[in-house]
């Protein structure tokens, strides 16, 4: 059995490599088990696969039996058992034996996902122990949506008018429910550190709520000054989201949707820079409802099919005015779902790509549109509905002119036909 030189050296350098990284942060972790045994074990892994199946798993036994004499001794020590680092032992071999057929970047990523696991402990044991049993459900409810519902949806038009596709609605429920739980995760995680990080992430998850929850927590707080800000940051990250949808479903459309978003981040941003001062964040945590739940899910996909069925027949008979129509009322329910429709609408050729970034904007101008009245009632102050008014209608005029001048002289149109 002869094996080449080059490629037996980068083997052994990727499985020693995994080993000793797993291995240092159980060494920091101080546990009896470190850095040489991590490293040896995938050594022995990488090496048990080069000879063949049989020694593979003669090594995979000699693995387990020192999984056991680790856990003995810890028994005897303290009564207790070494159930991570053996787990963390045994995937460290199989990450070896990956290493040894050839693979590079599945151990390499697992190795540092795995040392990500082991040195968050006491991160993900303090996030675990706060859930609630709604967002364990809305997780669960996220993979039964995504890796089972999907699937069996038919990819086709079901009725004569070329109206409603299941699997493209779904796939728009799933992409705004994923972005959604994420940074509603991100939210549970850093929005004690301050108001501005809860209205950003607040933001990207639901940027209504988000205002009216927070309208509400600086009234509590005599804070109602700070509402211009916080306005204008959710309203920054809703344009964010709304540009990734975009870009997600529509890549072409991305010609007519970045500048004008763009254009209005930079005037928000503007506002922000020119109002800025240093502030204690608010006490308390911004208190959203996990954005998956069936109702919403029912209701991201009603609204998603309501959009694409209004926006199609208007378009039909009344041009790109009646798309851009539908994207003033589908932004005032749902920008995101309103988004996941045009853009899916120009994947299937029913409307350009330029005219789905068109809709888009005008979707997200009529939901930043909505953040006002909604400070109005949360706060009833009128220097605060005052100052957020003048900068958001700088704002939104800004927008309006960006689509307007984009539909009058087709500046996306001619870059998408490139």
């Amino acid at each position: 059995m002869h094996f080449p030189t080059a490629p037996i050296a980068l083997k052994m350098a990727v499985s020693i490599g995994v080993g000793m990284l797993v291995g240092m942060e159980r060494e920091w972790s101080n546990k009896d088990v470190g850095v040489r045994t991590f490293a040896i074990v995938s050594l022995l892994g990488m090496l048990a696969s080069l000879i063949g199946p049989a020694i593979s798993l003669a090594a995979f036994v000699g693995v387990f039996l020192l999984v056991a004499a680790l856990n003995t001794r810890s028994i005897l020590n303290d009564r207790s058992l070494e159930m991570t680092t053996s787990a963390a032992l045994i995937l460290n071999y199989l990450l070896g034996v990956l290493v040894g057929l050839g693979h590079i970047f599945t151990p390499v990523a697992g190795a540092i996902v795995m040392t990500m696991l082991l040195a968050w402990k006491s991160e993900l044991s303090r996030f675990a122990g706060g859930l609630q049993p709604s967002e364990i459900r809305s997780a669960v409810l996220l993979g039964l949506i995504g890796f089972v519902i999907y699937p069996v949806l038919p990819n086709r038009y079901v009725d004569p008018w070329q109206l409603f596709n299941p699997r493209d609605a779904w796939i728009s429920v799933i992409a705004i429910s994923g972005i959604g739980f994420v940074n509603y995760v991100l939210l549970r995680i850093y929005s004690a550190r301050g108001l501005y990080l809860s209205a950003i992430f607040g933001g990207l998850v639901n940027s209504s709520a988000t205002m009216a929850e927070l309208g509400v927590r600086l009234r509590e707080t005599g804070m109602v000054n700070r509402a211009t800000t916080l306005c204008l940051l959710t309203t920054i990250a809703m344009f964010a989201r709304n540009l990734i949808l975009a870009t997600l479903f529509s890549p072409r459309s991305l010609s007519a949707t970045v500048v004008p978003l763009l254009a209005m981040t930079l005037v928000a941003g503007f506002w922000l820079w020119r109002d800025r001062r240093i502030e204690d964040p608010v006490p308390g945590k911004l208190s959203l409802a996990s954005p998956i739940s069936v109702a919403k899910v029912l209701w991201f996909g009603t609204i998603f099919v309501a959009i694409e069925i209004i926006g199609s027949l208007l378009t039909r008979y009344f041009g790109s005015s009646g798309m851009l129509a539908t994207g003033v009322i589908g932004g005032l329910v749902s920008s995101a779902s309103t988004t996941a429709a045009a853009a899916t609408m120009a994947m299937h050729g029913k409307i350009t790509a330029a005219l789905a970034g068109s809709t888009t904007v005008i979707a997200s101008l009529a939901s930043a549109a909505v953040n006002v009245p909604i400070i109005w009632r949360t706060t009833k102050d009128q220097g605060a509905v005052k100052g957020t008014l003048l900068r958001m209608a700088f704002v939104l005029a800004v927008g309006v002119a960006a689509v307007a001048i984009d539909r009058i002289f087709q500046f996306s149109e001619m870059l998408g036909r490139w």
